[in-house]
């Protein structure tokens, strides 16, 4: 886990290096601070029912990186990102479980650019991913384990620490799986998240 979490980390970093770089050799543009490129770096914490019989809750915890690069003047943002995520021994099964999101939407910021206070929400569509042995043991219903459409809207709220960070107080979203359960194919999760955010291309 920690591996595909650190390529994909790895990749994000590269690209917004070079979307940077392609920024600064643009020439000078007088943009808001909302319409800079961002990096963000999370923990991210998952609540899960996966199971389909009653709540059957668990957590999962890792972390998960984003990039949004603005269009219309930065109140819109492009999105993708890389969510890594696992948990052990499972109630009730005593498994393991890793689960990895990637994804791609749009965010949207409201005009705060005078306010140290940036809310913001989002809408993203992907692939899931899991692994381990609650999906991989031999009773296990989950046949699309490798892949499965997954969906996350919500949002968050960032407070500007400099003119190059921010620190993202808070991220939550509810995130939908549609892993095979021999019921209904699909999990509701609730996704929180925290951490750092990089604004890019001063």
């Amino acid at each position: 886990m920690k591996n595909r979490l650190q390529c994909a980390v790895a990749l994000l970093v590269v690209s917004a290096a070079a979307m940077a770089q392609a920024t600064a050799q643009s020439g000078p543009v007088a943009a808001k601070p909302a319409a800079h490129p961002e990096l963000s770096l999370t923990y991210t914490y998952i609540r899960s029912n996966a199971p389909p019989a009653g709540c059957g809750c668990f957590s999962l915890q890792g972390g998960a990186g984003s990039l949004a690069w603005p269009v219309r003047a930065g109140r819109f943002s492009l999105v993708g990102s890389v969510t890594d995520t696992s948990a052990r021994n499972i109630p009730g099964y005593g498994e393991g479980l890793n689960l990895s999101f990637f994804a791609a939407g749009i965010r949207y910021r409201p005009g705060t650019e005078r306010s140290a206070w940036h809310p913001f929400g989002q809408a993203i569509i992907g692939v899931a991913h899991t692994s381990g042995a609650l999906v991989q043991a031999e009773y296990s219903a989950t046949t699309n384990a490798r892949a499965a459409l997954a969906s996350s809207i919500g949002g968050g709220l960032d407070i500007r620490l400099s003119r190059s960070f921010s620190l993202r107080l808070i991220e939550a979203e509810y995130l939908l799986t549609t892993f095979d359960n021999s019921t209904n194919d699909r999990q509701n999760s609730l996704d929180l998240s925290a951490g750092i955010v990089f604004r890019l291309g001063r």
